[in-house]
């Protein structure tokens, strides 16, 4: 396991299972420590980088998917993340920005890990070799019941709903329950917010939090 570095950039991370209201949150964070002067670096996983990008097109919208193991998923959501981490955040915090990322690490422990039951072991050792010493300072959980979450879904489905999508309530519950769990462990590093409260509250909530840890 690499050991984490210091650098003089933050790096918050959001996660939390879909339709939960990450990226919603994610915006407004963003222009709060924007307009207070601060050098602010979004990005997304999978994604963020022209590698990342052509491989989130195959895990989440290309129909070559449809037939995608679990262990291929865990291998391209790890080999996305090591081009985005060494491309991106790393460079990134090292010159004192703060990099905002809508999924990291946690999200692969939770869907391939806890939802898609591959064991424990190989997950952490492939989360830890794609991020080597980068580890989120502090990861925002957007928390909503499974039942809330699929209904959010449904109401934003395009004519072809992504991969995720279209898994089955179970599958949601595993997803919750996961992160929940995994909040759980660490407490020093997971904030947890109710996803179902107003969007202003919990924009008041989370922009506190972050400037607590800057």
């Amino acid at each position: 396991m690499s050991k984490k570095i210091s650098y003089p950039g933050t790096f918050f991370t959001f996660e939390g299972p879909e339709g939960s209201g990450k990226s919603t949150q994610i915006e407004l964070l963003a222009e709060e420590l924007l307009g207070m002067g601060h050098e602010v670096v979004v990005t997304r996983e999978p994604g963020g980088t022209a590698i990342g990008e052509e491989i989130r097109h195959l895990l989440i919208h290309s129909a070559a998917g449809k037939g995608m193991t679990p262990e291929t998923e865990l291998l391209l959501f790890g080999a996305a993340r090591a081009q985005l981490v060494r491309e991106l955040i790393l460079p990134s915090l090292e010159k004192g920005c703060v990099v905002i990322c809508d999924r990291f690490l946690d999200s692969t422990t939770v869907y391939q890990g806890a939802a898609r039951s591959i064991a424990t072991d190989p997950v952490s050792f492939i989360n830890q070799f794609a991020v080597g010493p980068v580890t989120p300072d502090l990861t925002f959980i957007l928390d909503v019941p499974h039942e809330e979450s699929m209904r959010r879904v449904k109401r934003r489905a395009t004519d072809i709903p992504d991969r995720m999508e279209e898994e089955n309530s179970e599958f949601y519950k595993k997803v919750r329950d996961g992160y929940l769990l995994l909040a759980g462990s660490m407490p020093e590093r997971f904030h947890v917010v109710d996803g179902t409260r107003p969007l202003e509250i919990n924009q008041e909530e989370i922009l506190k939090t972050a400037l607590e840890n800057l």
